[in-house]
Order: C-alpha cells, then sequence, then structure tokens
C-alpha cells in the first residue's frame, strides 16, 4: 500500500514497497503523486516491477488538458465554467486532444483553424481556444518538463491571424426591439409545460443586466429585501478570478421590478436555496428555441445585459449608478454594452432645444 507525505518543503513524496525494497518519488502536487503510486499499484497487480520513472501517460494533447484541469484543480484554482468548458471541447477534438503532442504541428493548427471557422466559430472564440492550448503547454512545460510544440503553436495562430480567422471580438450591437420582447415574453407566459419560468427570468435579466450564470446562482440567504439589495458571489471580471463578490442594487427603472420578480418567484421554491434553481445552459437553450419558433434573427440571452445596461442610461442614470448595477469597473467596458436608440437620442435633443427656447 502506498502512502502520499507532504514534505516540509510543499512537495509530496509518494512511497510504497515491493519485495522488501522501498520505491518512492517526489511531485510538486499532490494529485501528480497519486497517479504515480495508483500507476505503481497497478504493475504489481500485473506482476510487474514498479519503477520510479515518471510514466504518466501524456501522449495527445487531451491527456495534457487532463493533467492541467486535475492539477489546477487540486489546488483550489478549478477553471471557470467558460474556460473549462472550453478545454474539456478541445479534449475530446479530433485535430487538437485526440492528436499526439508530437503530431501537433503548424499544419494541424491551422487545419484546426480553418474548420473551426467553417463550423461558425469566430475570431475571438478561436483566439481563445489556440490560448487555452497555450497555457496547457506551458503547464505541461513548467511542471513536468515536457516538451511541447509552442512554436508550431505560434506560427498556426500567425497564419490564422493573417487569414482573419484569429482576432479581437466583433463587439455586438444588437438590443431586443419592443416587439421583440414582447413576442418573447408572450410566448413563455403561454408554455405552462415549461418547467424554467423563462417569462420571469427575461424579465429580471432586463431588469438586472446580470449574466445567466449569475441569476442561477442568487441564493435566498443573499437576498436584502429592506435595502433591495442582492449579492452576486464571484461575479466575472477580467483580472479578479478568485473571489469578486458584489452587492448590487434592485431598482426598477429598466422597466421590470426585480423585488416583485423574486416575490412571485418565491412561491415556486424553498427559501432556503437558489432564487432561480435552474441550468443556466437550459436557460439559453430555450431562449434559442424561442427566438427560432418566432423568427428572431441573432438575439441572444447575454443582449439582455445589454438592454438592460442601456435602459439605465436612457433613464439619465450617470456611470458610476450603472457601474454599480452592471458591474463594470470602467467606462470602456461599459460602453461596449451601451447601445442608445436614435430615438432616445432625438428626443434628449428635442427636450433640449425646447428648454433653451423658454
Amino acid at each position: 500500500m502506498a502512502s502520499i507525505v507532504k514534505l516540509p518543503s510543499g512537495n509530496w513524496r509518494a512511497q510504497l514497497r515491493h519485495r522488501q525494497k522501498s520505491i518512492s518519488k517526489t511531485f510538486k502536487l499532490k494529485s501528480q503523486a497519486l497517479r504515480w503510486a495508483t500507476e505503481q499499484q497497478d504493475c504489481i497487480e500485473r506482476g510487474q516491477t514498479p519503477t520510479a520513472r515518471d510514466s504518466i501517460k501524456t501522449d495527445t494533447v487531451g491527456e495534457f488538458i487532463k493533467l492541467h484541469l486535475d492539477d489546477m484543480a487540486e489546488v483550489g484554482k478549478a477553471a471557470q465554467r467558460s474556460k473549462e468548458c472550453a478545454l474539456l471541447r478541445l479534449q475530446d477534438d479530433r485535430d487538437v486532444g485526440k492528436v499526439k503532442v508530437a503530431n501537433f504541428t503548424r499544419e494541424r493548427v491551422i487545419e484546426f483553424g480553418r474548420r473551426r471557422a467553417k463550423e461558425g466559430a469566430g475570431p475571438s472564440t478561436l483566439s481563445g481556444d489556440l490560448s487555452f492550448i497555450g497555457t496547457v503547454f506551458e503547464h505541461a512545460s513548467s511542471i513536468y518538463g515536457h516538451k511541447v510544440p509552442m512554436e508550431d503553436l505560434r506560427l498556426g495562430r500567425g497564419a490564422l491571424v493573417r487569414l482573419g480567422l484569429v482576432g479581437k471580438s466583433v463587439e455586438r450591437e444588437r438590443r431586443p426591439t419592443a416587439d421583440e420582447l414582447n413576442r418573447l415574453l408572450a410566448f413563455f407566459r403561454f408554455r405552462p409545460r415549461l418547467v424554467i419560468p423563462m417569462e420571469r427570468i427575461v424579465k429580471f435579466a432586463v431588469a438586472t443586466a446580470m449574466r445567466q450564470d449569475e441569476i442561477t446562482r442568487i441564493l435566498y440567504e443573499d437576498f436584502n429585501r429592506d435595502e433591495r439589495t442582492v449579492l452576486i458571489r464571484q461575479r466575472k471580471h477580467p483580472r479578479d478570478k478568485a473571489s469578486n463578490n458584489q452587492v448590487v442594487p434592485l431598482i426598477s427603472d429598466a422597466g421590470f421590478d426585480p423585488v416583485t420578480l423574486i416575490d412571485e418567484q418565491m412561491q415556486w421554491v424553498s427559501p432556503k436555496g437558489a432564487i432561480f434553481p435552474y441550468c443556466a445552459r437550459s436557460i439559453g437553450a430555450a431562449f434559442r428555441r424561442a427566438c427560432i419558433e418566432l423568427q428572431i434573427d441573432d438575439l441572444h440571452f447575454h443582449d439582455l445585459r445589454h438592454e438592460g445596461i442601456s435602459r439605465l442610461f436612457e433613464a439619465d442614470w450617470d456611470i458610476p449608478a450603472v457601474a454599480s448595477v452592471s458591474g463594470h469597473r470602467d467606462w470602456k467596458m461599459l460602453q461596449r454594452y451601451t447601445h442608445l436608440r436614435p430615438s432616445y437620442v432625438a428626443s434628449r435633443a428635442r427636450r433640449g432645444n425646447r428648454v433653451s427656447a423658454s
């Protein structure tokens, strides 16, 4: 039976005995020590002699990805939902995860990029995929000492940039029209078999400008009725990955009252758990199906966040006040979510002219 011991240096030593001989190996991470010890036990059961050599199987890029995810989870830095989904997809990809590391050439990177673009991946999505692969390679090189094809990845990425398949994200300016929003709400209202209360969730998303996963993470204990606030735990932030809890106000200036919506929701769920105890992906899927059936083109659930933020500006909120709702730390980022309607700008100009004339 193997023993795993943490050393004063912070490293982990795995040790086992076989035929009155002791064999041990030291690792930086506990998961590595456990993996090695398990492999040596398997060798003994097969009648083979255990070895101190590092026999962790890392033939393919997919196995590198698994090592990265396991190791980061062990040290308390598990990948966020979007990164984890991307890495798991890459792990199963025939042009990435299934390919041996030695065969992950510049040509393979370009082939992967071309295929993903044909499948509908935008320049920013593909850029993110390649960045994640680079992170996995750096992890394997720095922690395990593996040789990784970083130069091939760099050259392949450069070629895809020149082809226009890798680049920055295109800023969306899509907001639902009043007619589209009304049709969506009516569509969900008259779907009694729909388990998820999509009408209530759509209204809540516009009222609070929250992301769909933020909505599903809110606990009833995070809701302060007296102060009309709610705590959003681990809110997404580009620089603060570990902890970014934020108390946000619940206001009705965006057209819907979130406190009333919470009261309606609490008639159907337990007051001891999540207020909206549903899968964020299922919410997105239900929204997409509704848009397809209603023939509403190019509208995403995330566009409701754009809608909510823009409505606050149209209600004459200033930048700091809107940021207290949206969670943005600077105007440059907040500006990407602000799309004032031309009719609003024109009405503001007319009001200003009337005031000047008087």
